[in-house]
């Protein structure tokens, strides 16, 4: 029983993330903001989708636990906009440090085991992690492009700061690097993205 009440413990605890709001919007509820719970569920069910364009083969449950687990530290830690370059920096602390004690929340085994997984996904060296971070990074551009560029316009974002911070894409997936490129490069005509 007490296995299981760690992980109960751990599930209710995973409720906070409803609460973490992205700067994304929902594109269904125009003016909502996503929240971290969802983004996870719509990038995981994007690795289904879109297996087949990894630049290698990959365990897709491995990459599906990987984005499913990836941004749970935002309980703790919240979310940093990508484009804050000065908050990016602090937050990779932030974010192991709650890493630990979420993970730390589940039998030991259990606990070692997904935090394994996080720490892979953090490092982007496996083919996993690869195509994963990829997925992670694309789905918000996605949301942002067919959302008139939302929440690049509320922040005054320039063509060269998506393509910087975007381009661990092409390490994952040259398909999808390469439909980014033209997701940009329409972004700009649009007047959605700062053409600097």
């Amino acid at each position: 029983m007490e296995r299981l009440n760690k992980q109960l413990a751990l599930l209710i605890e995973l409720d906070k993330l409803k609460t973490v709001l992205r700067r994304t919007r929902v594109k269904a509820a125009e003016g909502r903001l996503e929240n971290t719970a969802e983004h996870s569920w719509h990038v995981a069910l994007m690795a289904l989708l879109m297996e087949e364009h990894a630049n290698e083969p990959v365990e897709i449950a491995k990459v599906v636990k990987m984005l499913l687990l990836h941004d749970i530290v935002e309980i703790d830690a919240g979310d940093t906009f990508v484009y804050d370059t000065a908050a990016s920096k602090v937050q990779a602390e932030k974010e192991l440090k709650a890493a630990h004690r979420l993970f730390g929340m589940l039998p030991e085994d259990q606990g070692e085991e997904l935090m394994s997984i996080w720490l892979e996904f953090e490092a982007a060296q496996s083919p996993e992690a690869k195509f994963a971070k990829a997925l992670d990074r694309l789905i918000p551009m996605l949301l942002n492009y067919n959302n008139h560029g939302q929440s690049w316009v509320e922040h005054g974002v320039a063509k060269s700061q998506v393509l910087t911070v975007n381009a661990r894409i092409e390490q994952g997936s040259e398909t999808l690097w390469a439909r980014t490129q033209e997701i940009v490069a329409e972004a700009v005509k649009n007047g959605w993205l700062k053409d600097q």
